[in-house]
C-alpha cells in the first residue's frame, strides 16, 4: 500500500509526496564491527512536567534510558552528555550528572554495554572564570564524577578556557594537568565552532595548522593517557591531515557529520573510528553498514550508509548547532519517543520546510523504521505547523 502526503516546497509551495523507502530488517543478534563506532545520544523531554523547559527541562528518564538500550542492542558504544544530548543548550551539568549516573547504572545491566561520558566545565559561566585554574578546577570536577561512577571521561572543549587562553600552552596547561590526574585513558574532542561558536580559536589559532601542531604537542606528551580525538570540523582533508599525524596507538575518531562514510571506510592506508551524532539519528543503517564492512563487504557498507549522507548534511546544515532539532525529529517518527518536543524548546529552531526536507531525504535512505507511523505523525506536525 502506497503512503503519501502533502508537504512543503523551499519555494512556499506545497506538493504530494509518495513514500519509497524500504525499512531495515533488525539484527537477530547484536553486530560486531571492525571500527569503535560510538553514538552520541540525545536526551528525551518529558512534557507531562516540562514546566519551565528553558531554565529547568524535564527529562523522560524512561524513554531516555530506552533509546540507549536501542543502540546498544545494535553494537554501538554510547557517548553519553555530549552536545547532542544539549549539553550547554538546555541540559545543565546538574542534568547531565543525573544522565551520566543512570546510563552508567543501567549499562551495567547489559552484557558489553559500554559508553564514556562528556566532561567539561559548563556549570563554570565563561564570564565568571578568572584563570585557568578556575577552569581546571571545573574540568576536575567533571572528570572527577565521571570517574567516581566508574566511567570513562571523553573530555569536552572548554568555552571558558577558549575565552580565557591567550596561546597553546595555556591549553597545554589545563590539559596536561586533567589528564596527568586521569585514572584510564581519555577521548579528546576537537569541536569546531560552526558547532558552537564561543569554541572560535580553540588550541590557540583561528588557523588549522597552527591549531593542529598545538594539540597534536599535547597529545604527544600526554599519549599514554588519550585513547584517541575526535575531530567535529566538517572537513574531511582536515581530518584525514590529522590521522596522519597522530603518534601509534593513538586514535582518530571521527565526528565529521558532512563526511563520515568516506572516512570510517579509510584511504587504504588509515581509516577513522566514530563518535558521531548522526548514529544517533540513523543507528539501524549505519549498524548494518559497519558490519558489513567488517565483514568484508564494502559494497554493502557503501549501498546503505551513502544513502544517509545527504540526510545528515541537511541536519547539520548551518546553524549546525541547532542539529539536535533534526536528530529528534527522526527519533519520534520511528516511534523511539511519543512527542517532538526538546529541552529548551529547541524543536522551534528549525523550521517547517527544514523537517520537510528531512523527512523526504530519511524516507529515500531508508531510514523511517515505521513508515506508516511516520507518515501519520509526520501529518500533525504539518497541520501543527499551519500546512494542510
Amino acid at each position: 500500500m502506497s503512503i503519501s502526503l502533502t508537504l512543503p516546497q523551499p519555494d512556499g509551495g506545497l506538493a504530494r509526496y509518495d513514500l519509497v523507502g524500504t525499512p531495515l530488517v533488525r539484527p537477530s543478534a547484536v553486530p560486531r564491527f571492525n571500527r569503535i563506532a560510538y553514538a552520541a545520544a540525545h536526551v528525551v523531554s518529558d512534557p507531562r512536567r516540562d514546566t519551565r523547559p528553558w531554565e529547568a527541562p524535564a527529562v523522560d528518564w524512561d524513554a531516555t534510558l530506552a533509546f540507549r538500550h536501542h543502540l546498544w542492542s545494535l553494537g554501538f558504544r554510547i557517548a553519553e552528555a555530549m552536545d547532542t544530548a544539549q549539553r550547554g543548550m538546555g541540559l545543565d551539568w546538574a542534568g547531565a550528572q543525573e544522565l551520566i549516573s543512570r546510563s552508567l547504572a543501567e549499562a551495567r545491566t547489559v552484557p558489553g554495554a559500554d559508553l564514556a561520558c562528556g566532561a567539561g566545565t559548563d556549570h563554570l559561566n565563561p564570564a565568571d572564570a578568572r584563570s585557568l585554574d578556575d577552569v581546571i578546577r571545573a574540568y576536575e570536577e567533571q572528570v572527577g564524577f565521571v570517574e567516581k561512577h566508574g566511567g570513562r571521561a571523553i573530555m569536552m572543549a572548554s568555552r571558558a578556557l577558549a575565552r580565557l587562553a591567550k596561546s597553546p600552552d595555556d591549553y597545554r596547561k589545563v590539559y596536561g594537568h586533567i589528564l596527568g590526574q586521569a585514572k584510564d585513558k581519555v577521548v579528546l574532542h576537537w569541536l569546531g565552532d560552526m558547532f558552537d561558536p564561543q569554541l572560535k580559536g580553540y588550541w590557540g589559532s583561528d588557523s588549522f595548522e597552527p591549531a593542529l601542531d598545538a594539540v597534536l604537542s599535547i597529545i604527544e606528551e600526554n599519549r599514554d593517557k588519550v585513547e584517541g580525538i575526535k575531530i567535529s570540523l566538517l572537513e574531511n582533508a582536515k581530518e584525514v591531515a590529522m590521522r596522519d599525524r597522530l603518534p601509534e596507538g593513538v586514535l582518530c575518531f571521527t565526528g565529521d557529520d558532512f563526511n563520515y562514510a568516506e572516512l570510517i571506510e579509510g584511504d587504504g592506508r588509515k581509516y577513522s573510528h566514530a563518535l558521531l551524532g548522526i548514529f544517533d539519528a540513523v543507528a539501524p543503517q549505519a549498524s548494518k553498514a559497519l558490519a558489513s564492512l567488517a565483514a568484508g563487504d564494502v559494497e554493502t557498507f557503501r549501498a546503505v550508509i551513502e544513502p544517509t549522507v545527504p540526510l545528515s548534511r541537511k541536519i547539520f546544515e548551518a546553524p549546525t548547532q541547532y542539529y539536535k532539532a533534526g536528530v529528534v525529529f527522526l527519533a519520534w517518527l520511528n516511534g523511539h519517543q511519543d512527542h517532538f518536543t526538546m529541552p529548551a524548546g529547541m524543536q522551534s529552531a528549525r523550521g517547517v520546510t527544514h523537517y520537510a526536507d528531512v523527512f523526504r531525504l530519511a524516507d529515500q535512505a531508508n531510514v523511517l523504521d515505521k513508515p506508516e507511523l511516520a507518515a501519520a505523525r509526520m501529518k500533525s506536525l504539518m497541520t501543527v505547523l499551519g500546512v494542510a
